[in-house]
């Protein structure tokens, strides 16, 4: 098993990453979200890290923002659809969505001119906002978005090419380019927070698990830059300042029992209370607060001749541009999990965990979890056989291309009523 921001190989053992990439299992959080979204109970999102702060943002009413994006490298597919349903579903639930056209990366990465990018970026667009993305969100070019570039130069100052180099596997080789799109991208993350967007707040940043190492970086990333550090003690918080022993002096006017040391002040008290004080005298300061950005993973999607779906592939998936009528008849050759005969599936039954179709189901096509539970019965069970469930799914796929292709061609005439940075 391989994964990486740009590679992804072998056989996806999800519990394995939770471990090793130090994830928490998204199934914990699940029960305090109200009406979460399908991919969440049907653990397509299986692990997260501090969702918990929006969950309380969300129950509070407070303040929080998701943000993810998308590299135009090749055309919208059902893998893309995916992130782009998790980040409408949190716009929906309170969060202001913030949607990143990494241009910059597609041009760096994989070579693409930016003429190119320009052209498959518009259909990434016309595709959120078809799928349901409401006016108050912002949209924009990393190319073009003063606010991400100048935030990945502070924020390159604290990193350095041995941290890349293990995080990311860089080498002698590697492009000073493609070095510098790791600060971007953690500038797209933690750029919601700013002044200019109303300051700290949690942000989620929903994404595959290969884009992990980039969180990771993040959240470390969040911390450093930030005057002020925190650590629970018994009873409140330690705080320390990265920036030198003065900044310490500002906590003396906070509203909370404070201890000070010669390296840091103790302060009792409820410490979401304090932390959000803190953060407010950083702000003050002139530093940047940055709560350390939460996260969902969701599965990879699966292509359509297995493995991972990829638009490097276009045999593996099924573009959200594709004609309905070809769609349909990528369906009818996708992998199933039948049996090598129609006697014994009815015999041993189908295993729909291993199958294309079911997941294409399961993800995007049956809202209704007892339809969707009937025909996993029914395939386990030998009364339905493969080629009834292509047909069925490759109707229902034909149909929502069709339906979603017509909206896509209604959101471009509606380009204007979105913020769009850089179009």
């Amino acid at each position: 098993m391989q994964v990486t921001p740009w590679d992804v190989e072998g056989v996806i053992d999800y519990d394995r990453l939770i471990e090793e990439f130090g994830m928490r299992p998204f199934s914990e959080v699940l029960g305090e979200i109200e009406n979460p979204h399908i991919l969440m109970r049907r653990g397509a999102i299986f692990g997260h890290r501090d969702y918990w702060r929006i969950v309380e943002a969300m129950k509070a009413k407070e303040p929080w923002a998701v943000m993810s994006g998308f590299m135009p490298s090749g055309l919208p597919h059902f893998g893309h659809k995916m992130t782009m349903d998790e980040i409408v579903w949190h716009q929906k639930a309170g969060g202001k969505a913030f949607i990143a056209i990494a241009d910059m990366e597609a041009h760096a990465v994989r070579g693409l001119s930016w003429e190119k990018t320009r052209e498959l970026a518009l259909e990434y667009i016309k595709s959120i906002i078809a799928l349901g993305l409401d006016t108050n969100a912002i949209i924009y070019f990393q190319s073009k978005s003063d606010h991400v570039k100048d935030l990945a130069f502070e924020l390159s100052a604290e990193v350095n090419f041995s941290e890349l180099r293990a995080i990311y596997g860089f080498d002698g080789e590697t492009k000073l380019a493609k070095m510098f799109i790791a600060a971007i991208q953690a500038a797209d993350i933690l750029h919601p927070q700013l002044l200019e967007f109303e300051g700290p707040k949690p942000v989620v940043v929903p994404v595959g698990a290969d884009q992990d190492p980039h969180m990771r970086l993040t959240r470390d990333l969040a911390a450093r830059a930030s005057i002020f550090s925190f650590e629970q003690i018994k009873g409140g918080l330690r705080i320390r300042s990265r920036k030198g022993r003065d900044y310490l002096d500002a906590l003396k006017d906070l509203n909370f029992e404070t201890r000070f040391y010669e390296e840091h002040a103790d302060v009792f008290g409820n410490i979401d209370e304090i932390e959000r004080e803190v953060r407010s005298i950083e702000v003050k300061l002139g530093g940047f607060a940055f709560i350390p950005p939460s996260s969902t993973y969701h599965r990879f999607t699966t292509g359509l001749t297995g493995g991972k779906m990829s638009s490097s592939k276009p045999e593996s998936y099924i573009s959200l541009l594709d004609k309905p009528e070809e769609a349909g008849k990528k369906v009818m050759k996708a992998f199933t999990g039948g049996r090598a005969t129609a006697e014994e599936q009815r015999r041993l039954g189908g295993e729909p965990e291993k199958c294309v179709v079911f997941e294409l189901y399961s993800y995007h096509l049956i809202e209704k979890d007892d339809e969707l539970k009937q025909i996993e019965s029914d395939c386990k069970e030998g009364r339905l056989l493969c080629g009834k469930c292509k047909k069925i799914a490759a109707e229902l796929v034909r149909n929502f291309l069709k339906e979603h292709q017509e909206k896509m061609e209604e959101a471009e005439s509606r380009f204007e009523d979105y913020i769009i940075i850089g179009l």
